[in-house]
């Protein structure tokens, strides 16, 4: 049986990352974290945070989800093969953004049960951020299969 994401832990996950983005001055950030199907459970943009913010954030994590690995990963494993990100881009709809900052959200079997992604600061900062979000919902996560 797989563990759910739910509301409650998407919102405490979207806190912790917050709560990270604070306490190292980041530029101000948007969250959205979605299930296993890809749909947003929830989303939120710190004040200041350019309109486009959220649409980055959303790609890293359905690039993160789709591909069962850290957006940056992918971004990183297919550098040489811009073609190909492209056509994955263009097949996911413009939902695709293979840059760091979308991380999977794993349940206790080790299983991809969603992701989160960020923007705002640099890919590097929205990674971490991220992944505090997530070990603050009390959930593991993945920047690559074991």
């Amino acid at each position: 049986m797989h563990f759910q994401l739910s509301r409650a832990q998407a919102r405490s996950l979207l806190d912790g990352a917050f709560a990270r983005a604070r306490e190292h001055a980041m530029e101000p950030l948007t969250v959205v974290v979605i299930d296993g199907g890809g749909h947003v459970v929830a989303a939120e943009r710190e004040d200041g945070c350019a309109p486009l913010r959220f649409a980055v954030a959303r790609g890293k994590a359905f690039a993160a989800l789709g591909n069962g690995v850290a957006s940056g990963v992918v971004g990183e494993r297919n550098a040489e093969r811009p073609a190909f990100l492209a056509s994955v881009a263009a097949a996911a709809e413009g939902h695709f953004v293979p840059v760091a900052g979308g991380v999977p959200i794993l349940d206790r079997e080790g299983q991809v049960i969603g992701a989160a992604g960020a923007s705002g600061a640099s890919s590097a900062e929205d990674e971490t951020a991220v992944i505090a979000g997530i070990e603050a919902a009390g959930l593991g996560w993945g920047r690559e299969p074991d």
